[in-house]
């Protein structure tokens, strides 16, 4: 007869934010389910975790849905960044072709509050756009994959944040690059706008409590703040917590159990 391990509960967990870190901690320990995180590789040294990982893409819908169907995954988590629409929307349409449920863990987006002076934006290139055009300190909270963007207004004096350490690029002559992982405190943002002079931030609205404290630094500071949009996902189920997203799972397993299967 065949046993729990030997017919485990099998789970794909796309990953790459704090939530995804703390549910792999949670599923690492769960009898009778099998867990496997998949990371974009767009970090050099992503944080220790103790499941399986796979790096890089699917090859699209059709390479996901491949992907599901061969290694028998049960259910899909989606903890992606909220930024990550392409394998978001991605995930939702293989999980309808293979039949395979999905789950994602949204986090609430920021809203302003306080003394808080939002401009708010549909991308990148139009936050960057509506910079001043005389030479501002800028302090970028965009991600390393914006930093391009930023060249198309190269006379400002930038402060770029990122996780992985690089030189700044050379058509950004006035660029200083700070290599940090989060989460971040609220007095060291003030210290750093402080020590660099910040007038503008530039941020997405990524949600969340990690990287926040740019946001209360700007508040406090009186700092304006040009905000990204997130960018348009189809409808999915969602959950706003790691504990919820715990639940919604431990009922699915439930469910098999009981059919025996």
């Amino acid at each position: 007869m065949m046993t729990k391990l030997d017919n485990p509960y099998r789970i794909l967990l796309l990953g790459g934010t704090s939530e995804a870190t703390s549910l792999a901690q949670s599923l690492a320990d769960q009898n009778g389910i099998f867990t496997i995180l998949s990371l974009a590789g767009r970090t050099a040294n992503p944080a220790a975790s103790p499941l399986p990982v796979r790096v890089g893409g699917f090859g699209g819908v059709d390479g996901l849905t491949e992907y599901l169907t061969s290694e028998n995954i049960d259910l899909i988590v989606d903890a992606t960044h909220p930024f990550a629409a392409r394998i978001s929307n991605n995930a939702i349409a293989a999980s309808v072709a293979a039949h395979v449920p999905l789950l994602a863990i949204e986090r609430p987006p920021w809203t302003p509050a306080g003394t808080d002076e939002w401009s708010e934006f549909d991308s990148v290139d139009a936050a960057i756009a509506a910079l001043p055009d005389t030479p501002q300190d800028v302090f970028s909270g965009l991600g390393r994959q914006a930093i391009n963007a930023l060249s198309a207004a190269p006379q400002h004096r930038y402060v770029i944040r990122v996780v992985d350490a690089s030189e700044p690029p050379t058509n950004l002559p006035h660029a200083t690059i700070v290599a940090a992982r989060g989460p971040f405190r609220t007095e060291d943002d003030i210290e750093l706008f402080r020590k660099h002079g910040i007038s503008h931030v530039l941020a997405k609205n990524s949600g969340g409590s990690a990287a926040y404290s740019k946001i209360e630094a700007a508040r406090m500071l009186g700092i304006k703040v040009l905000m990204v949009r997130r960018p348009a996902i189809a409808p999915r189920k969602t959950v706003t917590s790691v504990e919820d997203a715990l639940a919604w799972i431990e009922t699915h397993h439930q469910r098999r159990s009981e059919r025996g299967v």
